[in-house]
């Protein structure tokens, strides 16, 4: 661990190494706060630079570039309530009520003090426990992963305690959406009606900049036609000065910090589950687990933290199996492995022995990314905050441009500004009928992982469906799930015993 440590610090601290960490710092913030700029879609778009590098300098750019993104996303998805990567989504619940109260600062404060913890503590576990952690999720196989994204599905039910159906409704509707498009083993078009863009799928960052982006606008917008808003303020002000939170507020969110950086870790970990899952994950813990659960949703510190320390932890974790095991645990870590074979380094087992620097750079730079992000972000956010004092009026439109932007930016085409606009409908639709918008994006993002696990298990299985959920790991998860799905309906359906006496 120390010499990791020391080792990690020799490499990332050259004063070469550390200019391009911090650029590749700067421009993941940048990028993770663009709507419709994923994680992935940064790391990628950072990839050219890398092909000169050397490749344990190559892997600490890249690595610098995709924590920087997952705290990028926090930033827009408190101003504006738009998700600037999906794993932020679980970050608007809390972030943006606070920035209409007037508290975006305190709440970027929270935001950036909680990725960099999670992401220290999950450099920290990549350094010390990878052999053992990475074991371990080699045994996960096409079952296991299957029960892991049922775990997922399953905090359906705490997302909205007040109206568990409608929200497993949208939960619904989110998996039939993942199920759009050609058939991943047999290709056969489903649900397309005959729509070239449908045969892709349906496409999850249009979807979010849609229930998330032009669903607020559409909010503000009618509620300035009724009277209800002042067109000559924004969301929150324009003006407020990030506040890091001190000793007291810190150590009142401590045990949150803790919990949802291992389970971001561990999470981060299983190879296909990444952030996304992490955060939503973590979000529905910290709620179940909490003192106040009715206070989620309505602006509250813990629910920043546990979103935002879990999406930050699960980059650490994601690059265990990366580099243990030579399997990445999500797309960004496929890009920067597909960096490693071009330089010529074999990716596996092996590596983490014969090539002991790899493992430290990555250490190394996750160690100082974490610390020189907090600053970086608080200029940007200085930044982003300045369009929050233009009116309404005009920064509606704004949102809505860069929303279409982002959209169309992804594949060049006009199908996904089409998938976006439809989407806002919505989502407008869901608000205002009180479904969950939420639980519909959790749905589709877990949906195609349901799906290609379970029919890969069956498979495997030779068609038996005791075959292919027989392991004790997927028959404990799976029991975990039915009991999260049914504890909340049953309660429901028992009196209440306040309520009589």
């Amino acid at each position: 661990m120390l010499n990791t440590l020391i080792s990690g610090l020799q490499i990332v601290l050259t004063p070469s190494t550390f200019v391009l960490i911090f650029a590749g710092t700067v421009v993941g913030v940048i990028f993770g706060a663009l709507p419709g700029v994923s994680a992935s879609m940064a790391v990628a778009l950072a990839l050219p630079f890398a092909y000169k590098m050397n490749g344990v300098i190559a892997i600490a750019f890249l690595c610098s570039v995709y924590c920087a993104s997952i705290t990028g996303g926090g930033i827009t998805a408190i101003l504006f309530k738009i998700p600037g990567t999906p794993s932020s989504a679980p970050t608007t619940f809390d972030g943006y009520p606070m920035a209409q109260r007037g508290e975006a600062g305190k709440a970027l404060g929270y935001s950036l003090v909680a990725s960099a913890i999670g992401g220290l503590i999950a450099a920290f576990a990549m350094a010390i426990v990878s052999g053992p952690l990475a074991a371990v999720a080699l045994k996960f196989g096409p079952g296991e992963l299957f029960a892991v994204a049922m775990l997922g599905l399953s905090v359906l039910t705490c997302l909205d305690n007040g109206n568990v159906i409608k929200t497993l409704v949208s939960g619904l509707l989110g998996l039939f959406l993942a199920t759009i498009g050609m058939d991943p083993q047999t290709g056969v078009a489903r649900f397309t009606w005959g729509s070239t863009t449908l045969l892709s799928g349906v496409e999850m960052i249009p979807v979010m900049i849609g229930l998330f982006a032009v669903t607020e606008v559409l909010k503000q917008t009618v509620k300035r036609a009724k009277g209800k808003g002042n067109d000559m303020e924004s969301t929150s002000g324009g003006k407020f000065k990030t506040a890091i939170p001190n000793m007291k507020e810190f150590f009142a969110v401590k045990w949150v910090m803790l919990r949802s950086s291992v389970l971001g870790t561990v999470v981060g970990i299983l190879p296909g589950a990444g952030a996304t899952i992490a955060s939503f994950l973590s979000y529905t813990v910290e709620k179940k687990v909490s003192k106040y659960p009715e206070k989620f949703g309505t602006g509250i510190a813990d629910g920043i933290v546990a979103s935002e320390c879990a999406n930050n932890a699960a980059t650490g974790g994601a690059m265990v199996p990366l580099l243990a095991l030579g399997i990445p645990g999500g797309n960004a870590a496929a890009i920067m492995m597909s960096a490693l074979v071009l330089k010529g380094v074999q990716v596996g087992p092996l590596l983490v022995k014969s090539q002991p620097d790899y493992l430290s750079s990555v250490f190394g730079s996750m160690l100082i990314t974490n610390i020189i992000m907090v600053f970086v972000a608080l200029a940007i956010a200085k930044v982003f905050a300045k369009i929050l004092a233009i009116p309404y009026s005009i920064l509606g439109p704004v949102i809505i441009m860069l929303a279409t932007i982002g959209s169309f930016a992804l594949k060049n085409s006009t199908g996904d500004v089409v998938l976006m606009v439809a989407s806002g409908i919505i989502g407008y639709l869901f608000v205002s009928l009180g479904y969950s918008s939420a639980a519909l994006v959790l749905g589709l993002v877990l949906g195609v992982m349901c799906e290609e696990n379970l029919r890969r298990a069956y498979q495997i299985a030779n068609g038996s469906w005791a075959g292919a959920l027989n392991s004790p790991i997927t028959i404990v998860l799976l029991l975990v799930c039915a009991a999260m799905i049914l504890f909340p309906i049953i309660k429901g359906a028992l009196p209440d015993k306040k309520a009589k006496s």
